[in-house]
């Protein structure tokens, strides 16, 4: 992906810079600041090196650092999150950004992790580090080196002058795989919006990018930069693009309304994105979406209608997913997705029971609902992948299901690929949802009238059944609304 993104927003790293197809070559840089750590600097993957490994007797390799200072397995945080999740190590962190680049269809040939006590100004991981990094990207013939950090303006422009190919930092390389795979309008524009807004600041002016427009005889003045211009044009785009999102809100709100008029509650998946979110809502909707172990998958929300134990139906929403130090450009540019997570009346946070930062990722994720101002709403929290743990483990969080009665948090270990615990995960959202309670009713039904005996078998849970003469006694429990509509059955007396 270059900075200045297509409208579109299609352009990965996979698509650019080699011919033929193949995967672009990719250097990974995490930073750990002010945190000690041990071991070994760099590692080069493939055919030139072996993985450099703390206790590895080999010879040197270019750009491989072999002082006691940043052990991946040891060290605390790769990435600016260190002081926001102090139980994520550097090796979880480079691995989670390493299927970041797999996502984006790259290829890691080298990890490089840099220890200081505070970033430097002008290149984030210091001078030296930038040499050394240089040399990496020589030997490897890299392509791009990528930041597991956000990169300012000006450290940006920096490494790009120092070293030998394109330089990328977080947030372009999650904004990139969203490009990827944003399928449907609203998807592309909420990506475009999203890089934009961070390209704008970024946007620097060298060279021939700097010559004065509209220069030479009878046309003498101050001019205007290419620089000017770009900005100017961007700034047009980015104000384009959320009067297109407006107008999509305006839709959702329209869609929203008129399921409003039926009372139909909608129950939202939520949680850190490769949770198995759209794995679970295809066991539960048999709706066949994409499911992948690509993270961001998914992009677009999607709606199907389930029925519950109850006989109540419930709309499911399959959601973005979440991430640490997720982009505050994605959040804004995606509010009218994420706003089918601000109208649900219950919140299923989806979570990796197998993940061993499951905590982090829980904290990531209720960071991004309280930019929602969604923390309040009622959640049930799914154990989702157990079939990977051992059966110690497994058992350990089976006792731990609990219901979920109404006022309480509801926990349910399942298995998405297994189809394991959904019926539990199911009546924890009925008990979970309070708008049109389940209540109990007698009715007496006279046998010609089948359209509402129809209605009672397919929306109600009947109990008993009796036949008295031509008419049809029946003890149902089912939503208050549907209960409602059977008024005339319940106080009419047929003879």
């Amino acid at each position: 992906m270059t900075r200045g993104a297509s409208r579109s927003g299609n352009t990965s790293p996979a698509d650019s810079g080699r011919s033929g197809g193949q995967a672009e070559r990719a250097i990974l840089v995490g930073v750990d600041f002010g945190v000690r750590t041990t071991g070994i600097r760099a590692g080069v993957i493939g055919n030139r090196a072996p993985v450099l490994r703390p206790d590895d007797a080999i010879p040197a390799q270019p750009g491989a650092d072999f002082s006691p200072s940043t052990n991946p397995a040891r060290s605390q945080v790769a990435s600016n999150s260190a002081r926001d999740l102090p139980g994520l190590d550097a090796d979880e962190s480079l691995a989670e950004f390493r299927e970041l680049l797999l996502s984006a269809g790259g290829q890691v040939v080298a990890q490089v992790l840099q220890r200081r006590p505070k970033p430097d100004p002008a290149t984030l991981i210091g001078s030296g580090k930038v040499e050394e990094i240089a040399g990496v990207a020589a030997s490897t013939e890299a392509d791009l080196v990528l930041f597991d950090h956000d990169l300012s303006p000006t450290q940006l422009r920096n490494l790009e002058a120092a070293l030998p190919c394109r330089v990328l930092d977080r947030t372009q390389l999650i904004l990139d795989i969203f490009a990827r795979h944003a399928r449907t309008r609203e998807g592309q524009l909420q990506v475009e919006l999203a890089q934009l807004e961070y390209m704008l600041p970024r946007l620097t002016g060298r060279g021939k990018a700097m010559s004065q427009l509209g220069g030479g005889i009878g046309t003498r003045g101050p001019g205007e930069t290419k620089l000017e211009t770009d900005r100017r044009r961007i700034q047009r785009r980015i104000d384009q693009l959320k009067l297109d999102l407006d107008a999509v809100r305006r839709v959702r709100k329209q869609q929203r309304q008129r399921r409003e008029a039926v009372p139909v509650p909608t129950v939202a998946l939520v949680g850190y994105t490769n949770a198995g979110k759209s794995t679970l809502f295809n066991a539960v909707t048999d709706a066949h979406v994409l499911s992948s172990s690509r993270m961001f998958a998914t992009l677009d929300p999607k709606l199907r209608a389930v029925e519950l134990p109850s006989r109540r139906r419930v709309l499911l929403s399959d959601t973005v997913g979440f991430i640490r130090n997720l982009p505050h450009t994605l959040v804004t540019s995606f509010r009218a997705t994420l706003e089918e997570v601000a109208q649900a009346e219950v919140l299923l946070h989806i979570r990796d029971a197998a993940s061993t930062y499951g905590e982090e990722q829980k904290a990531q994720v209720e960071k991004v609902l309280g930019e929602l101002d969604c923390l309040s709403k009622p959640r049930i929290e799914v154990l989702n992948k157990i079939d990977l743990l051992p059966e110690d483990e497994r058992s350990a969080l089976l006792s731990r299901a609990t219901d979920g009665p109404k006022g309480e948090s509801a926990v349910v270990p399942l298995s998405a690929f297994t189809g394991e615990g959904i019926p539990a995960l199911l009546q924890a959202i009925d008990n979970a949802l309070h708008s049109d309670p389940i209540v109990d009713a007698d009715l007496r039904v006279p046998q010609h009238e089948g359209a509402v005996l129809a209605a009672i078998e397919a929306g109600m849970v009947v109990h008993t059944r009796e036949y008295e003469g031509n008419l049809v006694h029946l003890t149902v429990s089912g939503p208050a609304s549907l209960i409602g509509r059977m008024r005339r059955f319940r106080e009419q007396k047929f003879a």
